[in-house]
């Protein structure tokens, strides 16, 4: 790599809304951002799949599902709901809070509800670079950590291990079973905190002002500003929708790509070979 400094700008959450795809898109195409990954429960999904097979030259992976957070936007499973009744609610949505999944998802279910929603995006000929996990709710268990890497493995792809995000989740990482060689940890992702006092153009652009050689992500929830996604996280601020216009409109900036020529970062995805020693495959 030419620049010792090496960075993801990850889009998480594409998939969820056009709003949410098409601020993904114009931030890989036109602006800074390098990686996104797919929610395939989504309603949106399916238009989001269709771009990363028109453009296969660019980073997509696939966001693993097992929460939807939303008031008034749930979602449903790929599986059908007799077949996973630990991870649905009455209604047959995704319960909303990772708790849930923590406290009485089955293993075999999840493992079963995630595999069909890996083949079914392999199915509409996409070829993921990477698997992640929504609202990191893979890092609340044991059981589930080691599923996420097994799941890695017998897809051949990389995935974010991260004691950090696990924090982030609430829970204690020092309690799980993992070998940190494995984990990744210059990771960062926004707080409500920093949204709230400092704003997240100031919070992305300390980052990058600060970025230690190596690798590292940035993951941010970029989205168009739009009706759309104010009643999508309506009585959500946090991750809501002035927060995703916020990191749409950054991360298409000239200050944005001007503040990583600046620093000299290079901007990799997760299908550079350099990466792929680093996270694994």
């Amino acid at each position: 790599m030419q620049s010792k400094k090496q960075l993801i700008i990850h889009a998480d959450d594409a998939g969820l809304a056009w709003s949410e795809n098409h601020a993904t898109q114009i931030g890989m195409l036109k602006g800074s951002i390098s990686s996104t990954s797919l929610m395939v429960p989504c309603p949106w999904f399916y238009e989001m799949a269709q771009f990363s097979l028109k453009n296969p030259e660019l980073d997509c992976g696939i966001h693993l599902t097992l929460t939807g957070e939303w008031k008034s936007y749930p979602f449903k499973p790929i599986t059908p709901n007799y077949k996973i009744p630990s991870l649905v609610d009455e209604n047959g949505h995704f319960h909303s809070k990772r708790e849930n999944i923590r406290d009485h998802a089955i293993i075999d279910e999840v493992r079963l509800e995630l595999k069909n929603q890996i083949e079914y995006a392999l199915s509409l000929g996409m070829k993921p670079s990477h698997l992640d996990s929504h609202m990191y709710t893979l890092g609340v268990r044991q059981d589930l950590v080691d599923l996420y890497q097994d799941l890695g493995n017998e897809y051949k792809l990389p995935i974010i291990l991260s004691e950090t995000l696990i924090s982030y989740t609430g829970e204690d990482p020092s309690k799980f079973n993992i070998d940190s060689n494995k984990c990744f940890e210059s990771i960062f992702m926004a707080s409500f905190n920093e949204f709230k006092n400092q704003g997240l153009k100031a919070h992305y652009e300390a980052i990058l002002d600060s970025l230690s050689d190596g690798l590292s992500i940035i993951l941010i929830h970029p989205a168009l500003e739009s009706k759309e996604m104010q009643q999508i996280t309506v009585d959500h601020p946090n991750f809501g929708a002035t927060w995703r216009a916020e990191d749409a409109h950054y991360f298409t900036s000239k200050a944005c790509s001007d503040k990583l020529i600046e620093n000299n970062i290079q901007l990799v995805t997760f299908k550079s070979p350099e990466v792929l020693k680093i996270l694994g495959a």
